[in-house]
């Protein structure tokens, strides 16, 4: 079932959509593994998809944690909101990363410890990914991380001109394989 929605999302939105597939369970294990979630006040999930990396943050977060996700495409935010509607601190919008700002002064929310991404970075407008990853940037404080997955290195350079420091791990078992990235200012 969600393999489909992706096929049909990728194709009707291949832009916006960058897999046909949903992430594996290595992927998603890999891109929670480093989150502190003892300490973690709020964390934020830009494009979860059908929520591979959702759930894992979901049944990893403290109660008190407040969880953010982010979901541009209206039929994945559909199906997030059917599937985690009993959630607690879960706050699930349907609109683009870069409007993130707004939200957090929405909510009151002046600290995010992680921001957890499945944007498909290669395949995005370029304005747009300068957009998402200035507001990021602003966003991450101090001790603060964002993570992020791709399938090629091919925007490396944009994220260096973002974050001082990356750290990289390579996630053969996905389809395609996947790099994750750790980046801090």
């Amino acid at each position: 079932m969600e393999s489909n929605n992706f096929i049909k999302q990728y194709i009707r939105n291949p832009k916006t959509v960058g897999a046909v597939a949903p992430s594996s369970e290595k992927l998603a294990n890999r891109m929670v593994e480093d989150i502190n979630f003892i300490n973690a006040s709020c964390i934020v999930e830009y494009g979860p998809g059908t929520g591979v990396f959702t759930e894992k943050i979901l049944n990893k977060k403290k109660d008190s944690t407040i969880f953010i996700a982010i979901e541009y495409n209206a039929e994945f935010y559909k199906i997030l909101k059917d599937k985690f509607k009993n959630e607690t601190n879960f706050i699930l919008i349907n609109d683009s990363a870069e409007n993130l700002k707004e939200y957090l002064n929405k909510y009151n929310i002046d600290k995010v410890d992680y921001i957890v991404s499945g944007l498909p970075f290669a395949s995005l407008p370029d304005a747009m990914s300068q957009r998402i990853l200035s507001v990021t940037k602003e966003i991450l404080k101090g001790k603060s991380r964002f993570i992020t997955f791709q399938y090629t290195l091919f925007k490396m350079k944009l994220f260096r001109k973002y974050f001082g420091e990356i750290k990289r791990k390579k996630v053969l078992l996905n389809l395609p394989p996947a790099y994750v990235l750790e980046c801090k200012n």
